[in-house]
């Protein structure tokens, strides 16, 4: 196995590992982690990292703008993989950083750090097409993140979750006690800290809405329309910061037009750090400087010149717009089943677009295109077999 600071060379140069390297760095990381508690607890300043999704480059220039570890300890939320185009080249470096500097580096899980859902919106089909049908790389490493801890504390007072809070969980002490070395479930304790959201009415929207906004179920947990978690009102978030002596909680989850949202007067802050997220919706991102649980600065920034460039090659050319729709499966499922979009929700996915001023037609032409030309399934195995096949990368021995 190369030592953590050779891997690092290449890894900054986007360049991928061998697959005996990633098997190895992935064994020694679970290693590393198996002694970490659920609930990591950590000291400011300390740089607070939304979702990044396999946009490699936004993350390069995250450590441009924030600065590079270990001149910078970061903490990151969840969420490194699928839909972007390079989650093996994100993830292994953040991997790597965590080996080398386990003090400056923490990663906690997000609801696409599993299985099912790397299978689906992109990462599955990623790990084939760089490293062939018969790779074990996707296991390796979503083996690796039933490992990843489940929440950290800043300073004793600040609460930090990919998703949000859980009928479940009262206290943070019940959070340390979970078994969380496992897939993420459907439901329970650890399904809910990685999928929930918070939702707060907008009174001045809706002044009429007053009434129902303080019926008792419109503060409490509701069904989440994701299909998994739960939605979560104001009063569910005093009652947890009150029980457990915390001031405040940083999540990720969901996109943000201007990189990051507060609900609840500060009480919860959304930090979200993929900008202009899929290469086209055309939001900030931020990252969150905490100097000191009363002191922070959310650093917003836009997508980095390499996913410019990436984007005009997307408009002026079939094949590329056809690459990078093969990643997103989200997208995939839009036309077979007519739902979901970029926040896995059941809206659709043309219409999300079109809100953001995109269009997505000419994509779904292409795809079509593509289908009728091959007088195959683009969607199916055995397409997605043969694509892999086609256009694996080769990565330096």
């Amino acid at each position: 196995m190369m030592e953590p600071d050779q891997c690092l060379q290449y890894l900054y140069k986007g360049q991928l590992l061998p697959e005996a390297t990633i098997k190895a760095l992935c064994f020694k990381l679970k290693e590393m982690l198996v002694k970490e508690s659920n609930v990591v607890y950590i000291q400011s300043p300390v740089t607070v990292v939304g979702d990044i999704h396999g946009q490699f480059h936004d993350l390069l220039e995250i450590f441009e703008i924030g600065g590079r570890v270990p001149d910078t300890n970061y903490l990151f939320l969840g969420d490194y993989v699928d839909r972007g185009l390079y989650s093996i080249e994100t993830i292994l470096l953040l991997i790597v950083l965590k080996l080398r500097y386990p003090n400056r580096v923490h990663l906690i899980r997000g609801n696409h750090e599993s299985r099912q859902i790397t299978q689906s919106y992109g990462f599955y089909t990623e790990c084939l097409n760089k490293y062939g049908s018969s790779s074990k790389v996707w296991q390796y490493i979503t083996d690796l993140f039933d490992y990843l801890i489940l929440c950290c504390v800043i300073d004793d007072r600040l609460f930090c979750v990919h998703g949000g809070l859980s009928p479940n969980v009262q206290t943070i002490d019940q959070i340390k006690i979970i078994d969380r070395f496992r897939e993420i479930p459907h439901d329970g304790a650890i399904a809910d800290l990685v999928w929930s959201d918070p939702e707060e009415h907008n009174l001045m929207a809706n002044p009429s809405n007053r009434e129902e906004l303080y019926q008792e179920t419109s503060q409490h947990f509701q069904i989440s329309p994701r299909g998994a978690g739960y939605t979560f009102g104001r009063s569910v978030v005093e009652k947890f910061l009150e029980i457990n002596g915390m001031d405040r909680i940083y999540r990720a989850h969901q996109l943000c037009n201007d990189g990051y949202q507060i609900y609840f007067d500060g009480l919860v802050t959304t930090v979200w750090s993929a900008p202009n997220y899929c290469y086209r919706c055309g939001n900030k991102a931020s990252i969150l400087e905490l100097y000191s649980a009363d002191e922070y600065y959310f650093n917003v920034f836009v997508e980095a010149p390499e996913n410019r460039l990436l984007n005009d090659q997307v408009m002026n050319s079939v094949a590329n717009r056809n690459t990078i729709s093969e990643y997103f499966s989200d997208y995939q499922l839009s036309i077979t089943n007519g739902k979901d979009n970029t926040n896995d929700t059941s809206y659709d996915y043309k219409e999300f677009y079109k809100n953001g001023g995109n269009d997505v037609d000419e994509l779904e032409t292409d795809l079509m295109k593509m289908s009728l030309s091959t007088n195959s399934d683009i969607f199916s195995d055995s397409f997605q077999a043969q694509s892999a096949r086609n256009r694996k990368v080769e990565y330096f021995l």
